[in-house]
């Protein structure tokens, strides 16, 4: 049985009506945090920085395993700035600031998990006898296994974080300002997605794939605010963000690793907003809806925050 409380998970971290000031303050903690965990990278910068065009090469240069802990190591120190940030700002804990029920759903993120993890697996194998010159083997034994083990330990802190801050703590934090739940919802979108500006995959598709980026970040708040939790957007990001680590990798990805295939193909940004926005995110939103018998959309997704 499910256990949700009465009350909204939009406030029931922010109880104590603390104004939005403070969730800019607590913002700047984890990225101060972010900014901490990025200090290994500069033991790898050369000293003639002043003449390199494009930083990013100087880590494709590296090992990909070593490229990737250094990329994932900032989200971990985050996540440590995160817990001070709920913990002591706020005085509250990793529950409010996840779900309105009695405790975290860990079956939840299961799911979410599991589902993405089956849907991203199929999707793969279609494409790959669909178009089997888009791939190439890139298998090594010693570094997946290396990759394996980078990517279970430290996926989960960057794509979990990224839940916990957007569609948990600033979330609430926008409720605080107007107090209809269409405004945190959209300003989280906005905000997830127009960060994503920096992401390598802007130089290969254009600016037009951040409509992707923020209609993933609608897609997760939808989840959110429906599910009254954060539970399965947790494990829906997880999984593709682990998935795409360790199965398929292209040279304009973000995640660049020695995973077991290479994507050699010119990649299409229609076909990728029309598949994820129009298929793929309807659908999960069906399934979801179907499997906790979710209802009332409207008055959820628009509605007064009480």
């Amino acid at each position: 049985m499910d256990s949700t409380s009465k009350n909204s998970f939009l406030i029931n971290g922010g109880s104590k009506k603390q104004p939005f000031s403070w969730y800019l303050l607590g913002s700047f903690v984890i990225i101060l945090f972010s900014f901490i965990g990025q200090i290994p990278m500069f033991f790898f910068l050369p000293d003639n920085m002043g003449n390199v065009s494009d930083p990013m090469e100087i880590f494709n240069s590296l090992d990909s395993n070593l490229t990737l802990v250094l990329f994932l190591v900032p989200y971990l120190v985050a996540f440590l700035g995160f817990l001070l940030v709920v913990y002591r700002l706020h005085e509250q804990n990793l529950k409010n600031v996840t779900t309105s029920r009695s405790k975290i759903d860990w079956s939840r993120v299961v799911t979410g998990f599991v589902y993405w993890g089956i849907i991203s697996l199929l999707i793969f194998v279609v494409d790959w006898f669909l178009f089997p010159d888009h791939f190439v083997w890139n298998f090594d034994l010693t570094s997946f296994l290396l990759l394996f083990c980078i990517s279970s330990l430290l996926i989960p802190f960057q794509s979990a974080l990224e839940e916990w801050l957007f569609r948990g703590y600033l979330m609430q934090g926008f409720a605080q300002i107007i107090h209809y739940r269409w405004f945190p919802l959209i300003m989280t979108s906005l905000v997830f997605g127009t960060l994503h500006i920096f992401n390598p995959e802007i130089d290969k598709l254009g600016y037009g794939l951040l409509f992707y980026y923020i209609g993933t970040g609608l897609f997760f708040g939808v989840i959110s605010l429906m599910d009254d939790g954060i539970e399965l957007a947790i494990g829906l990001h997880v999984a593709n963000n682990l998935i795409t680590a360790l199965l398929v990798t292209a040279d304009w990805t973000a995640f660049q690793t020695a995973s077991i295939f290479k994507d050699i193909s010119n990649p299409d940004l229609i076909s990728e907003l029309v598949v994820s926005l129009l298929v793929l995110y309807p659908l999960t939103l069906w399934f979801f809806a179907c499997k906790y018998g979710w209802k009332d959309w409207k008055n959820k997704l628009l509605g007064p925050i009480n």
